[in-house]
């Protein structure tokens, strides 16, 4: 299986408008951050996991040197605009059928009221191919591939991450119900968000994040939906575990 971080940031992007700050400043192509998604290829299938603002953008760069592919689902995480807001675009995909969207039911309904014009019995030429399969906190199967939910709490909001294999993609969550790390145990690689140093109401710290990392021990850790607070990549790095590492957009690595 291989993972692909199409985007690492938080729902500013970074760099973020009108600031100067060193980060925001800075010429290292890893210091520049899309809002956070990631593509997961195995078994000649792609599942995309959320679909956020700068989604074009980033499938214009992930076909700069290779050849289209369909998309086989797109697993949603919850409804914040930085992770539904570029839907639309799935438009290219489904040119001959469905693009299937995985989201649990409050995520599905405020899709359904932010884009009516997808769901409409009579739709006008060109809108999104788009359907909706709502989901729980069960396991279920995406064109033959087996998905574990994983409820997460982003402050108070119950979102979901994704366990797929021996990889497991949490993001925007500020904390794991304990009755949920039954689901992380033996993995080969853990994402997780790390939004900056600072205390947040609704994400984890990197001091949380690394709480979770060594609770959860997976062989590897990649730190993700950081904003221009966490710090310079090449600074950061060197203060992190040698397991972890701060993922970066357009960063590859097989699971």
């Amino acid at each position: 299986m291989k993972l692909r971080f199409l985007g690492t940031g938080t729902s500013t992007g970074n760099p973020e408008i009108g600031c100067r700050c060193d980060v925001c400043t800075s010429t290292d192509p890893k210091d520049r951050r899309f809002r956070a998604s990631a593509l997961i290829e195995t078994e000649n299938k792609h599942l995309l996991i959320d679909c956020g603002p700068d989604f074009r953008m980033q499938m214009l760069e992930t076909f700069r040197n290779r050849s289209f592919f369909p998309l086989d689902g797109v697993l949603l995480t919850h409804e914040h605009y930085d992770h539904v807001g570029g839907l639309d675009d799935l438009r290219a995909f489904g040119r001959n059928d469905a693009v299937t969207l995985y989201a649990e039911a409050e995520t599905a309904n405020a899709i359904r009221t932010r884009m009516p014009y997808v769901f409409r019995e009579h739709k006008y030429p060109g809108v999104p191919n788009l359907q909706i399969q709502v989901i729980d906190n069960r396991p279920f199967v995406v064109a033959g591939i087996a998905i574990i939910p994983i409820r997460l709490m982003h402050g108070k909001l119950p979102i979901v991450g994704y366990r797929i294999g021996r990889m497991a993609y949490l993001t925007d969550l500020k904390t794991i119900p304990e009755e949920e790390y039954t689901k992380l145990q033996d993995l080969d690689v853990l994402v997780i968000n790390a939004l900056r140093p600072q205390e947040h109401i609704a994400h984890e710290t990197l001091a949380d994040a690394l709480r979770n990392i060594e609770r959860i021990r997976p062989q590897r850790a990649y730190l993700t939906h950081v904003c221009h607070s966490f710090g310079l990549h090449r600074v950061v790095q060197k203060t992190l575990p040698e397991n972890v590492f701060i993922a970066f957009d357009g960063l590859e690595t097989d699971v």
